[in-house]
């Protein structure tokens, strides 16, 4: 573990020193014991705040696999069918194709993102980014209501259940989970998954803002604090916009795709609890389920050696995905920059929270972590 932890820090200060990252919390869990935990760098730079263990971060993505875990947990007591479909509780929730014909979209396609929706992209005529449909990165005061309205006035891409687009589909999960419940969607959450794994630190607020971390975002002279908004240019042509201030909005509908906030220490449980096979919130097959692939070869053309799961990408062919991966492991990220994995071979879990978008997430910071841990 020495040698392991000695790889980590010289990843993570190479990281800090060059500029590429302004402050991180990484953890590592093996066999159940918590072999490495680090948090450096600064939470606001500005300041001279530095990173605490317990820092708070807004999860983006990170949100997904804990939304999803709800939807897991009210299927496993029979509130939710992964093959029913999404007007059994969203009646008005009706997107078309392009030859306006509506399909039925279900449980299951919403959470392996098979159900023809998307994120709006920079591209000419992109409906999504027409009809303003939000990613639950921006627009602050965005209502619920509101968002599906958008989503249903744009075009499906493709029949549901013939492709895979990463999408708004766990936004619209949430929805269901609040209408099935009769709650909202954060009281949900608590009830059934942040409560019983004394995730305390989780929710789509922030519990407390001194500890929040700051959020910056890569330039080329090195990341800087992010304005509200803030539009970053991840490729050419292809930007998203951030307004850190959301979260402090309470008319921002609660967007289970980005929304949340919380801590390291705190989806380091998530990830054990899914790794040991889910108790006590989710059944034992459950959790396998959600860790197999579930959309077949669906992905294959955008991300060769690497399927999807209900909770994330799951690595089906890791030398084809040229990823040091065992067969199986679970692994996703979110934009704000982080990333964190799941190798039950290997009985691993990993978080890796940082304030810098999107090096964290998207740049070399993550992979450089994975192949520190396995050496």
């Amino acid at each position: 573990m020495t040698d392991m932890a000695s790889r980590l820090d010289k990843v993570i200060d190479d990281a800090i020193a060059a500029g590429r990252i302004v402050g991180t919390v990484t953890m590592v869990a093996r066999n159940g014991e918590l072999v490495y935990a680090r948090a450096t760098g600064h939470a606001d730079r500005e300041a001279g705040r530095r990173m605490e263990r317990d820092a708070i971060f807004r999860l983006a993505s990170l949100s997904k696999p804990i939304v999803a875990a709800a939807a897991l947990v009210l299927v496993d007591h029979g509130t939710l069918d992964l093959d029913r479909p999404a007007t059994d509780w969203l009646p008005d929730f009706r997107p078309r194709l392009m030859d306006g014909f509506t399909p039925d979209i279900t449980i299951r396609q919403l959470l392996t993102h098979t159900a023809g929706l998307g994120y709006a992209t920079a591209e000419p005529d992109d409906p999504y980014r027409d009809a303003r449909v939000s990613d639950g990165l921006e627009q602050p005061g965005l209502g619920m209501e509101e968002e599906l309205r958008r989503i249903v006035s744009a075009p499906l891409y493709f029949a549901p259940g013939t492709g895979w687009r990463y999408s708004v589909a766990i936004d619209v999960l949430g929805a269901i989970i609040a209408e099935a419940q009769r709650k909202s969607l954060g009281e949900v959450i608590a009830e059934r998954v942040t409560v019983p794994l004394a995730m305390v630190d989780t929710a789509f607020s922030v519990t407390d803002r001194n500890r929040l971390a700051v959020a910056y975002a890569d330039a080329e002279s090195g990341p800087v604090r992010m304005g509200d908004p803030h539009t970053l240019t991840i490729d050419p042509g292809k930007g998203l916009t951030f307004c850190p201030s959301r979260i402090f909005d309470p008319r921002s509908f609660q967007s289970g795709g980005t929304g949340m906030a919380g801590t390291a220490p705190d989806f380091l449980r998530l990830l054990e609890t899914i790794r040991t096979g889910g108790a006590p919130i989710l059944k034992a097959e459950t959790v396998d389920a959600a860790l197999a692939n579930q959309v077949g070869a669906l992905r294959e053309d955008e991300a060769p050696g690497a399927g999807f799961g209900y909770l994330s990408a799951v690595f089906t062919d890791p030398d084809k995905a040229e990823a040091p991966y065992s067969v199986g492991t679970a692994r996703w990220g979110g934009l704000y920059g982080h990333s964190w994995f799941i190798d039950r071979a290997a009985d691993l879990s990993v978080v890796c929270l940082s304030n810098t978008a999107a090096e964290g997430c998207l740049g070399r910071y993550p992979g450089d972590i994975a192949s520190a841990v396995y050496g």
